[in-house]
């Protein structure tokens, strides 16, 4: 049989065709930039105190002081959770009794926010935490909120990769693009906290399966050279193209329910490219439209000798029939998981770091743009793994030192938490591209499919690291470097699949690096025991 990459290899490097895929699959990523982050400023929690009613009589001093300081970060400043028991220091200051002067303040009784919160609106106008109150008590549910987005995008991972080999690339695609921008639209709509996150769930389901369909779609269809520009400039500098214009939309859209309306619109523009993208494939059959210039006839002929040839169907736990495969998934699941919980975690930090967050989240998103480029680079020049364990140990290292760095310093801070998003995110880029190459044609949407459902695992873990940051603020970067650079070193007993065609079958996939070492120990033992029991070899032989 005929390699993949020979069949098609008539269509050109870089013809009207492979430009009009290039450029629609990569449009199509835009709206995923805008979901998948919009959460940060959706869920957005402003400062806020107890809510103090003006029915409630107290002079304007005692007013000023119902709510106890606390020290956060080397300031004074007034609790979120806590207030002064209302009915006591209304009886002092009906008595005239002066807050700190006549009456010590520390020794006074404490009660929770009993009348609700009252939240500033110098960053958000309103948000889902502000609408519904969830903090203090109820602030477990704003990253629960995430991680159940992310549920959503594991269950879309799980199946988008045996829809698309069931009933094509493009119908899936397409649907499952109608499915993110329709029930984001439904949420504009939402009455509570649980409709929002159910809504939420279905959002997070579309937006990963329309972004497998694409990256897959668009390997398969492009040349060698130019699937690798589509995985990392095409795919990733378009996603990040919708991430850096979030901050646009919600600085001037400060209303959640607003700003989710307007990040629907691309969603809905982007229904227009299913006629100029008419091209429909099941597993590895295609067929082009009238509208793209390709010799039909020509395509026909021979991709029906590659398909002719491969009549067996293939399913999941093909992933793990041989041993080679077993591992291989294994480490892949590791891989994804812990760069997930890199990139996601560090993208949804943005709100606590210092200073405005709608440049700390235009800077989250910019500095990805470089990092594509450098994935591109390294992938066109040096080896996969290398390149990969490389961009791992640079991110989890900085993050390792952020620690070491003087409180006051925080533009330094903000600086070392940008570089380690910028060396995970190359990571992140290159990964889709090297697991894609692993894996053999029938199995490859598959596994693509399995190992960005393992990277869910670790978006769905990733808000509860930055949760963590609320007890030390310095916990999420340690537990995430550490995840990192272990990383790091796992990959390098990846198989290197630099400058090697794409394996057709199972068979022809490359070897993890100790089975390949513990296969030939075996087989010099037995050629040894061979020729030391030459009667036994006999014996065996019939």
């Amino acid at each position: 049989m005929r390699d993949y990459d020979e069949v098609t290899a008539f269509l050109g490097e870089w013809g009207p065709f492979q430009r009009l895929i290039f450029f629609l699959l990569s449009a199509s990523i835009i709206p995923n930039g805008f979901n998948g982050m919009s959460i940060v400023f959706l869920a957005g929690t402003p400062e806020h105190r107890c809510l103090v009613p003006d029915t409630v009589n107290l002079s304007s001093a005692w007013r000023n002081h119902s709510i106890p300081l606390e020290t956060k970060d080397g300031l004074q400043v007034p609790q979120s959770c806590r207030r002064y028991r209302l009915a006591t220091i209304a009886n002092f200051s009906a008595l005239g009794l002066e807050p700190g002067v006549d009456v010590d303040l520390e020794q006074l009784e404490q009660e929770s926010c009993l009348d609700g919160w009252e939240y500033s609106k110098d960053v958000f106008q309103a948000t889902i935490v502000t609408e519904w109150d969830l903090v203090c008590q109820n602030d477990w549910k704003g990253p629960f909120t995430i991680s159940l987005f992310f549920v959503g995008v594991l269950i879309g991972s799980f199946i988008s990769g045996q829809l698309s080999d069931r009933f094509g690339r493009k119908n899936v695609l397409f649907l499952t693009m109608a499915m993110q921008t329709g029930f984001s639209f439904l949420q504009v709509f939402s009455v509570n906290f649980e409709m929002f996150t159910v809504l939420f769930v279905l959002v997070g389901m579309g937006q990963i399966s329309n972004y497998v369909a694409a990256f897959v779609l668009g390997t398969e269809i492009l040349s060698k050279s130019i699937r690798i520009i589509f995985a990392t400039l095409g795919v990733c500098i378009f996603y990040a193209f919708g991430f850096m214009v979030l901050p646009l939309f919600a600085y001037f859209i400060r209303d959640w329910r607003m700003l989710l309306l307007a990040l629907t619109v691309p969603g809905v523009l982007c229904g227009a490219l299913w006629c100029p993208l008419g091209l429909k494939m099941m597993g590895s059959r295609w067929s082009p439209s009238f509208l793209l210039p390709i010799p039909l006839t020509i395509l026909f002929l021979q991709l029906q000798d590659l398909n002719s040839k491969k009549p067996q169907l293939h399913h999941i736990y093909d992933l793990i029939r041989t041993r080679n495969i077993r591992i291989l998934t294994i480490m892949s699941i590791i891989l994804w998981l812990t760069i997930s919980v890199g990139y996601f975690g560090l993208s949804l930090d943005t709100p606590n770091l210092h200073g405005d967050i709608y440049v700390n989240s235009f800077l989250s998103a910019a500095v990805e743009v470089p990092a594509y480029v450098l994935a591109w680079l390294l992938l066109q020049h040096l080896p996969r793994r290398y390149s990969i364990s490389a961009a791992l140990f640079l991110g989890g290292s900085v993050l390792l030192f952020l620690q070491l760095v003087p409180s006051e310093l925080f533009y330094m801070s903000t600086t070392l938490v940008m570089v380690g998003k910028f060396g995970i995110t190359s990571a992140y880029s290159m990964v889709y591209v090297y697991t894609a190459e692993l894996y053999p044609t029938v199995v490859r949407n598959m596994g693509v499919g399995v190992s960005s459902t393992a990277s869910r695992l670790g978006s769905i873990l990733s808000p509860y690291f930055v949760y963590l940051g609320a007890y030390d603020r310095y916990l999420p970067y340690i537990l995430m470097g550490s995840l990192t650079i272990l990383t790091a070193i796992l990959t390098l007993f990846f198989p290197e699949s630099f400058g090697v065609p794409l394996p057709d079958t199972i068979d022809q996939m490359l070897r993890i690096k100790g089975i390949k070492q513990w296969q030939s120990q075996n087989q010099t033992r037995m050629l040894k025991d061979g020729e030391e029991s030459p009667t036994v070899l006999k014996s065996t032989a019939f």
